[in-house]
């Protein structure tokens, strides 16, 4: 079940969507220019690894503490192939921009970190002794699917489910697709807490992201006041700002 569009039209063009899209490919293209030596020490130095944190702590110094916890963050940055980046950038495209419109840029931006840094830190609680770089901002990302669940349930999503070689089109409520999704998430999580093996997706980065979009996008959003009305000509023909038929 793949998602190619939402009906949630935007006011104001999504620059910090393009603009975090932009980054996300830059620093990809740059991985993709290193050897696999220098794309491991990358990895290393900018992916989060859990067992780094868990283990006996170190007297740091105020500056070297603040790097050591810099992959936190930097890891949203990261992805480990083509597929994995093109997912990622394709799902925050279709859904960014109606975030982005109703938190403003700035706002948007802070979100979208916040999200990701908190999608770190429940992977890392869950996962203390694994060694395997998480990387991907599909963390960040669940945080702007949680709050547009929050802010656009009944709003409709058109996705394609290929059976055999013939793709079928739905239209369906964003609860049923972000839920849907956010089940699957839940699920291969608690599965893997009592499984010997893993699949090397982080679910609960997952899980994290999702609830922290959850909980904080609401309170993020610019008061109506401020933002001028829609234009006649502006939205998806046949759907109200917010998505419903």
């Amino acid at each position: 079940m793949f998602p190619i569009q939402n009906s949630v039209p935007s006011r104001y063009a999504p620059v910090a969507t393009w603009v975090l899209i932009s980054v996300n490919c830059l620093i990809f293209v740059f991985q993709d220019t290193l050897s696999p030596r220098e794309l491991e020490q990358l990895f290393i130095r900018f992916a989060l690894i859990p067992a780094f944190y868990f283990g006996t702590p170190a007297a740091d110094g105020a500056g070297l503490a603040l790097l050591k916890y810099l992959p936190f963050a930097t890891n949203m940055f990261l992805h480990a192939g083509w597929l994995h980046l093109i997912f990622n950038m394709w799902t925050l495209w279709l859904f960014g921009p109606a975030i982005e419109d109703r938190l403003g840029p700035r706002r948007y931006l802070s979100f979208y970190l916040v999200c990701g840094v908190l999608a770190s830190v429940t992977h890392a609680i869950f996962n203390p002794t694994s060694v395997v770089p998480a990387l991907g901002a599909s963390g960040a990302i669940a945080g702007i699917l949680g709050c547009y669940l929050r802010l656009f349930p009944y709003a409709r999503i058109i996705v394609v489910i290929p059976i055999l070689f013939f793709p079928l089109f739905f239209e369906m409520y964003a609860f049923i697709f972000v839920g849907f999704w956010f089940f699957v998430q839940l699920f291969q999580a608690i599965t893997e807490l009592f499984s010997t093996s893993t699949s090397g997706v982080a679910w609960w980065a997952h899980i994290g992201g999702f609830v922290a979009g959850y909980a904080f996008g609401t309170l993020l959003t610019v008061p109506r006041q401020y933002y001028r009305n829609y234009y006649p000509d502006e939205g998806i023909y046949g759907f109200t700002p917010t998505g419903r038929r």
